[in-house]
Formats: structure tokens, C-alpha cells, sequence
């Protein structure tokens, strides 16, 4: 009988500190999330009134035009289409040269955990990851722009692509090695080659977290504005060719923000950058849901 007891009085306890963990997760979940919900609120309530058709078919305003629609008390011209081309040509280039690179990496890195070279390879991902993204583009400014003779749109998605790398490795490594050993041995015993088994067994099995690692990549440079200032400089109007100065739209929002005329543009510029974002992620759970990996 006083076993019994003593059991439930541990039932009792165990069952409390359940309670107090999970109320103590829940309320600092909440806390962690009343900054994004304050963001989400600010970014909404400021940028609704630009965000128009204008908005995505015509270039950014001239400083005077946006003095004159303030003077008038009217919405201020003009989008920034030039800055949503800039950045569709800037992250497809980096996406190109970084992804690729990243996921053939990765492999390596999977495959030969123990090698000193990988090793080594592995250090200096790690050590990628932690430079400042404006060092990365003095770099890239060094490399290709002096070389170029001017700022291009493949300078700044060279310096995103280098930025993205890190990301897409150790994303790339992980997802390989949680795939049992036995799906590569199987293969191989089928008589499929090394590379076969690769690149049709071990990757599209690993799809999931290969494409989640690649989001993220994209989501982690699609804001950035440093390297940018330094590679791709920006442009007044819409340019598709990767060899000559280009927009985008956190550009866009740096040179709104340094122009009172345009301040008001900068909250609908966050607001469409921020969409931009959700889209990808909501697109990218659609796609990792359909294909069902892991």
C-alpha cells in the first residue's frame, strides 16, 4: 500500500514538472514571437498605402517627383520594378553558380567524413559562414569587379553564390548522412555505378533536406544590401544584362531610406521583400510535402 502510494505521489510530480516545462515552452515561445508579430504589424500598417499595381510596373520615383507628390499631400510615383527584375537576375545567377557547387560539396563531404581534405573543406565552410557579407563583397569587388572594369549583376551574385555555399553544404552533408547505408549498398549491388547511385538514389532520396537547405540559402542573401552596394551598385532602370550595373530591392530600400522624399517607400518595399519570402517557404513545404522525402 505505501508502495503504491509512493508511486503516485511520483506519478504527481512528474506529472507537475510536465505541466510547468510545457507552460514555461509555450510562454517563451509566445515571447519569441511578439517581435515578429510587431514587425509584421509595422511593416503592414506603413507600406499598404504604396502597395499598388504601380508598385510592381514602374521604376523608382526621382527624389523631385516623390517632393512633389509629398508637397500635394498624394501617393508617392512610381514603383520599384526595376528593383524585383534586379534581384529575380541576381538570385537566378547566384542560385546557378551555388547550388550546384554546394549539393557536389556536400557529397564529397558525406561520402568522405574522415578524409583530412574534407576535413579541412568542412573548416573552411564553417569559417565562410561566420565572414561579414560586406568583406565577402569587397572581395567579389576585387576579384570581378576591378577585373570587369564596372559593376555588373554577376558580381553581386557571385558574392550572394559565396554567401549561400555554407548553407547548401552542411545542409547537403546532413541530409545524406541520415539516409541509411543500406540504400547505397542496395543500389550498388543492383549494378548501378558509383556516380548512378548518387546522383539517382543518395540525392533525390535526400531531396527534402537538400531543398530546404537551398531555401534557406536564398532567404539568408535575398536581404542583403553590403555586398550588393559594392558589386552591383544598382540602376535607375530595368536591366537584364548580368554585365551592367542593377537594381534591387534591398538597394532600393537603402536609397529610400537615405531620401526623405522616399522614406514612405521603404515600409512597401520591406512589406514585398517580406512576401517574397513567405511565398518561397510556403511554395518550397508544398513542394517537400508532394514528393514526401524523409
Amino acid at each position: 500500500m505505501k508502495k503504491k502510494k509512493r508511486l503516485t505521489s511520483t506519478a504527481k510530480y512528474r506529472l507537475t514538472k510536465s505541466k510547468i516545462f510545457f507552460f514555461a515552452v509555450c510562454t517563451l515561445s509566445a515571447i519569441t514571437m511578439i517581435p515578429l508579430f510587431l514587425i509584421l504589424w509595422e511593416l503592414v500598417k506603413k507600406g499598404y498605402k504604396q502597395f499598388n499595381l504601380n508598385l510592381f510596373t514602374e521604376v523608382a520615383p526621382t527624389s523631385m517627383e516623390a517632393m512633389l507628390a509629398r508637397i500635394s499631400d498624394s501617393p508617392i510615383p512610381g514603383g520599384i520594378l526595376n528593383g524585383i527584375t534586379g534581384t529575380l537576375l541576381i538570385l537566378a545567377i547566384a542560385i546557378v553558380i551555388a547550388i550546384p557547387v554546394g549539393i557536389m560539396v556536400g557529397v564529397y563531404l558525406a561520402e568522405n567524413p574522415k578524409k583530412r581534405m574534407a576535413g579541412f573543406v568542412r573548416s573552411l565552410s564553417d569559417l565562410l559562414q561566420g565572414i561579414p557579407s560586406i568583406v565577402i563583397g569587397v572581395v567579389v569587388y576585387i576579384w570581378i569587379v576591378i577585373p570587369m572594369s564596372g559593376y555588373s549583376a554577376l558580381a553581386g551574385s557571385i558574392a550572394l553564390a559565396i554567401m549561400m555555399l555554407p548553407m547548401i553544404i552542411r545542409s547537403t552533408e546532413e541530409s545524406l548522412k541520415m539516409l541509411p547505408v543500406s540504400l547505397k549498398e542496395a543500389g550498388l549491388a543492383l549494378g548501378g555505378s558509383y556516380t548512378t547511385v548518387v546522383l539517382r538514389v543518395l540525392l533525390p532520396s535526400a531531396f527534402s533536406g537538400l531543398f530546404t537547405g537551398s531555401l534557406l540559402a536564398i532567404s539568408r542573401v535575398m536581404g542583403e544590401t553590403a555586398p550588393l552596394l559594392v558589386t552591383a551598385l544598382g540602376a535607375s532602370t530595368v536591366n537584364w544584362d548580368a554585365t551592367n550595373p542593377t537594381s534591387a530591392i534591398s538597394l532600393l530600400i537603402w536609397e529610400f531610406y537615405n531620401d526623405p522624399n522616399l522614406a514612405n517607400l521603404v515600409w512597401s518595399s520591406s512589406l514585398l521583400l517580406l512576401l517574397f519570402v513567405l511565398g518561397i517557404n510556403l511554395f518550397a513545404k508544398s513542394i517537400a510535402k508532394k514528393w514526401k522525402i524523409q
